[in-house]
């Protein structure tokens, strides 16, 4: 493997994982536009591009496209011409072909390895919907985003547009806020402009509340562990570690969310500092699932699992009606809705088909592990999990 280039940005709590895992891995990577110039950097969006048009970026390890989106950033190649996204695919990736490194990313164990995919998955969906909110509600009156990211695409702008751009960004994933589940109470006062505040819905409850309560839940369960042990599953670094940091250390560059963050987790601030600065990359150490994972898998059981649950019953309901149209289309056309319930707390979102992806595996893998492994991860992290994943069936296939 050689060296990697990263096509993302900073702002997107996936670039950060993957940067963390070529990291971890012994692996030089750059990241465009940002560090390329022009000519390369422009060179390259088109190839992307046309890659994209022509569906032939791929994920590793290949899958059926059934359920699958392209995200926006990030992408990663090692020719240049041959693209590959998706962010836990990388670690995969890097385990199959492990010239640099020889501690698995992802646990050859059983139970360590269905944990470790639990905990990616459920900050890479979960996870966005909390570190968004707090970007554009706990720092919507600091945040840098917009202009870091348009300084990022300098690159592969026409001249003079960088600012426009940085302002337009502002107002683009303010406006976003509500599909990614962070809508405002109709008294909302963001202390900014309207068009930078995230927005009231009609006939949507308001969620703020849900995700901060959410948000300090998951930083608390991440202290009882980073107290206990250096990783989230033992002595060293591991895909959960770097979904866990992505999301989390999105907020790194948001002056008031990292502010709180940082008085109510200081060790888990420090812990996103050292990961940040690659303090992360050594490979030695023993892994295992510690009786401190338990907050940490509370929080999962009550707001990544029963999202997911009610996600997939959402979208059999609407496929059975004929309704075709899911994720951010229909969310735009106010198609594919339902009606929830996380903590206590009642939500309207739309059904996204790459979560429902995400659960169908999950489930498989929870029925891939042989009854004792079963038994055991439920007695001692997961009660209750025979009834939340249900019974055994194939997975859905695809990718986000």
């Amino acid at each position: 493997m050689g060296e990697f280039v990263l096509w993302g940005l900073t702002a997107s709590p996936y670039q950060l994982k993957m940067q963390s895992l070529l990291d971890f891995a012994g692996h030089d990577w750059e990241r465009w536009p940002d560090q390329a110039g022009p000519v390369s950097a422009v060179s390259m969006a088109l190839r992307l591009h046309w890659a994209k048009r022509k569906r032939t970026v791929m994920r590793f390890p290949s899958m059926s496209p059934e359920f699958d989106e392209y995200p926006t950033v990030p992408f990663y190649t090692e020719d240049r011409r041959t693209f590959h996204y998706d962010s836990s695919s990388l670690a995969q990736h890097l385990d199959a072909h492990c010239d640099h490194h020889t501690a698995a990313l992802v646990p050859t164990d059983a139970r360590l390895g269905f944990i470790c995919q639990l905990i990616d998955e459920a900050f890479d969906e979960f996870g966005l919907y909390m570190v968004h909110h707090m970007r554009w509600v706990g720092s919507a009156r600091s945040t840098p985003m917009g202009a870091v990211t348009a300084r990022e695409l300098r690159s592969i702008l026409p001249p003079g547009y960088q600012s426009l751009l940085a302002k337009r960004l502002y107002r683009r994933q303010a406006a976003r806020c509500p599909y990614l589940f962070s809508v405002a109470a109709a008294d909302y006062d963001a202390g900014v402009s309207r068009d930078r505040a995230a927005p009231a819905v009609a006939g949507f409850p308001p969620t703020h509340a849900l995700l901060e309560e959410a948000w300090r839940g998951y930083l608390l369960s991440m202290e009882n562990i980073l107290s206990a042990q250096p990783y989230l599953l033992g002595e060293r670094f591991t895909l959960a570690d770097a979904s866990a940091y992505g999301q989390l250390g999105m907020n790194l560059i948001d002056p008031e969310a990292i502010a709180l963050l940082r008085k109510l987790a200081p060790r888990t601030y420090r812990w996103l500092c050292d990961i940040h600065e690659h303090k992360h990359c050594k490979e030695q150490g023993e892994l295992r699932l510690a009786p401190a994972l338990r907050p940490l898998m509370g929080m999962i059981a009550t707001t990544f699992m029963p999202l997911m649950q009610q996600n997939e019953s959402a979208y059999d309901h609407a496929l059975a009606s004929g309704e075709t149209v899911f994720n951010e289309a229909a969310f735009e056309q106010r198609r594919a809705l339902y009606e929830g319930e996380l903590l206590g707390h009642p939500f309207r979102s739309v059904v996204k088909t790459f979560q429902v992806r995400v659960w169908r595996e999950l489930k498989a893998s929870w029925h891939g592990l042989d009854a004792q492994d079963r038994e055991t991860l439920e007695r001692d992290l997961l009660p209750g999990a025979s009834l939340v994943f249900g019974e055994s069936g194939g997975a859905g296939a695809g990718g986000v």
